[in-house]
């Protein structure tokens, strides 16, 4: 089941050299600065999400992220955490520590973004077109 999409598009200076993070922005722009940056100009960010999507993240829930470029994708798994923000309005940062900030979607993630396909970040970064991020639920007990 599909709980959220979110819509990025590519830009020459995606990098996804980050050790621990993948963050989506509403930004316009991206400097090679931004290592962790997988799309610019989101669909939403965390402020965006849908209110009973927040709900289940709140309620820690594992949760499966597929990034999907036409026929390219990756996938990864995360978890919500009960005291989740999501409170920015320009951000989305999904991150392998336990750190948690206005920014933060989903902690101790399988993935950075030096580990995604690079087959897929390079199609991303090359076209500059728009990919999709979906949200599934991972964890189908005790619903």
């Amino acid at each position: 089941m599909i709980l959220e999409r979110i819509y990025a598009k590519g830009q020459k200076n995606v990098r996804c050299r980050h050790k621990t993070t993948i963050e989506i922005t509403k930004d316009s722009y991206l400097t090679p600065k931004g290592d962790c940056i997988l799309g610019i100009e989101a669909s939403k960010a965390c402020y965006d999400l849908d209110a009973n999507f927040k709900k289940y993240l709140r309620k820690g829930k594992k949760v499966e992220v597929i990034i999907k470029y036409h026929d390219l994708f990756d996938t990864f798994f995360g978890f919500g955490h009960n005291q989740l923000g999501l409170t920015s309005k320009k951000d989305m940062v999904f991150r392998k520590s336990d750190f948690l900030c206005d920014r933060t979607v989903l902690i101790n993630c399988t993935k950075s973004s030096s580990e995604l396909s690079r087959k897929l970040v390079n199609e991303i970064k090359k076209t500059q077109n728009r990919f999709s991020i979906l949200f599934k639920k991972a964890d189908f007990s005790n619903e």
